[in-house]
């Protein structure tokens, strides 16, 4: 299934968001708060932060995940992956080359220990929910074929409250996303839903 109007749309949005406002939370239309509370959920995929382990992070904007690393000190050879062109240039100004790796070309991907993926299914502008959601099943697969111990992604929860709902914005059923993820990928799988954003990550693991 073609999905390139839908990575078209994306890379739209979010290059002129990061032109707007530089590489900040900002620039990749979040939160700061949240930011820092989704890498807290994501990197739980992590089996072991004291040794050295490679990751992709798949839709990395401009970087943030990798500055959050190295605060918490973590020891990771990083991948990031955008589809938008503006957000690797941000990345590769400003973050320094040792043990990094940024591209704009999946094909550029080789499969590494954890695939984590940050706020990438939120904004789904005027495309249908259920092609989306078609859209969504095509990109976790190959967060699976791309990752070797594990992997992680968030989405907005169906449980938002309605009223407050925006047209513009994806909202999933957890309970769908741990059924079709413990069915395929593995029998170790994890819904976080407990945290306080109108959100839930699913975490993976294919090696306990």
């Amino acid at each position: 299934m073609n999905f390139d109007h839908i990575l078209g749309q994306v890379d739209e949005f979010f290059s002129a968001k990061i032109r707007e406002f530089g590489p900040t939370h900002r620039g990749v239309d979040v939160n700061k708060p949240s930011q820092d509370i989704r890498f807290d959920q994501v990197t739980k995929i992590i089996r072991d932060p004291a040794e050295e382990f490679s990751i992709i992070d798949y839709g990395c904007g401009y970087g943030a995940l990798v500055e959050y690393l190295d605060r918490k000190g973590f020891r990771a050879r990083y991948t990031g992956f955008d589809v938008s062109a503006a957000m690797i240039e941000e990345a590769t100004k400003h973050l320094t080359p040792d043990g990094r790796a940024f591209t704009t070309k999946e094909s550029d991907l080789a499969p590494a220990d954890y695939v984590v993926a940050n706020g990438i299914f939120n904004k789904k502008q005027d495309i249908p929910d259920e092609r989306w959601r078609q859209y969504m099943e095509e990109i976790v697969d190959r967060f699976d074929r791309l990752s070797l111990i594990g992997f992680a992604f968030n989405v907005l929860t169906l449980y938002s409250d309605v009223d407050r709902r925006r047209p513009d914005l994806h909202y999933a059923d957890p309970n769908y996303w741990f059924d079709r993820c413990k069915r395929k990928y593995s029998k170790h799988v994890a819904l976080l839903h407990d945290y306080p954003l109108w959100e839930f990550t699913i975490l993976v693991r294919k090696q306990i």
